[in-house]
């Protein structure tokens, strides 16, 4: 009888050393919690804009720009004007050698004048029986031609002097004095620097999104530190999608630009398409790249995180858009989240 007692207090003492240390690794292992020391931030609900980046080229507004050639082969007589001056419409620009479109003109004007006696004398002899008709029509289109040689020689006597055809300032100037030039040389390129636009080019989706009337601000650099240009808007979105760069052409206007623009020059646009009313964000430095797409870490009420997948919408410098997977009010992970595991507990730091 003692025995079986022995038996039995000895059963119990096992059972309470077994339980005791159960108990124990049960505390080590809480005590072994991972502790992150993390920024958190809560989601908020924002009218947030969905903003299209590109960059852009600062162009001469249709109309308000020409690009000034020789009319025919001659040489460089005179150039009145130097690149960055300013001209009034109708100013002298560059100036021709005159003898050869004298020449031009003056033979133009006697072929005409032949080709009118010619003219009249054939529809005499038609009216008199004595020429079939269709020596008249011949002699009527010969006269067409001759009128048609005549006006373009008397055109290109006018420009043997290169005039601005508005008011502007000289872009570009590629005339050399006495050198042989021909129509096929650009010499001389005038533009209204008060009409100037700004050609950005985005993918055909971005395009979709993208109405005239559209906010624009240009920047002369990318990023926070990029000088600011001023604000303006969407004028034109393109037809069509350009078969080499597989882009689509949008211009747009900055009605008060910060600095003179300059043609040629490339800059930095931000064009809001959409504002979404109700949106859910968090700061950028919330999300995790995970995949293929992006996760959070929500914490919970007791300081554990807890990883979650979100689709994130558009993006800002600072702000995220989350269109699912969290829910305004819940607190997420900010400075840090690169660092924090599933389960971890967060210990909030100052961002």
């Amino acid at each position: 009888m003692k025995r079986v007692a022995l038996l039995g207090a000895t059963a119990a003492l096992l059972a309470a050393c077994r339980a005791g240390a159960h108990g124990d690794a049960e505390q080590t292992a809480a005590g072994a919690q991972t502790v992150v020391g993390a920024a958190t931030a809560v989601a908020t609900v924002q009218p947030f804009p969905q903003i299209v980046r590109a960059i852009g080229t600062v162009v001469a507004r249709p109309g308000r720009f020409a690009e000034l050639a020789a009319p025919a082969p001659t040489r460089v007589a005179a150039i009145f004007v130097a690149p960055g001056e300013r001209v009034a419409e109708g100013d002298s620009l560059v100036a021709f050698e005159r003898a050869p479109f004298d020449a031009a003109a003056l033979s133009a004007e006697a072929a005409l004048e032949s080709a009118q006696h010619a003219y009249a004398r054939a529809l005499r002899l038609v009216q008199a029986g004595i020429l079939p008709q269709k020596d008249a029509d011949q002699a009527a289109a010969d006269l067409a031609q001759t009128q048609v040689a005549a006006v373009t020689a008397r055109r290109s006597r006018q420009l043997a002097t290169l005039r601005a055809p508005l008011a502007g300032v000289v872009t570009r100037m590629t005339a050399v004095l006495g050198a042989s030039v021909d129509p096929s040389q650009p010499l001389v390129e005038v533009a209204d620097p008060a009409a100037l636009d700004i050609v950005f080019n985005v993918t055909p989706p971005e395009a979709g999104a993208m109405h005239g009337g559209d906010s624009v601000t240009v920047k002369a650099g990318e990023g926070a530190g990029g000088e600011s240009l001023g604000a303006g808007m969407v004028t034109t979105v393109g037809a069509a999608v350009d078969s080499v760069s597989r882009a689509v052409p949008v211009r747009a206007r900055i009605a008060r630009p910060a600095r003179p623009l300059r043609i040629g020059e490339s800059v930095f646009g931000r064009i809001v398409t959409a504002v979404h009313a109700r949106a859910v964000t968090v700061p950028i430095e919330a999300l995790v790249p995970a995949g293929d797409g992006y996760q959070v870490f929500v914490v919970d009420s007791a300081g554990i995180a807890h990883a979650r997948p979100v689709t994130v919408g558009a993006r800002s410098e600072a702000l995220a858009e989350v269109v699912t997977g969290l829910a305004a009010g819940e607190t997420v992970v900010t400075s840090g989240a690169y660092g924090v595991a599933d389960g971890a507990k967060i210990a909030r730091v100052a961002p």
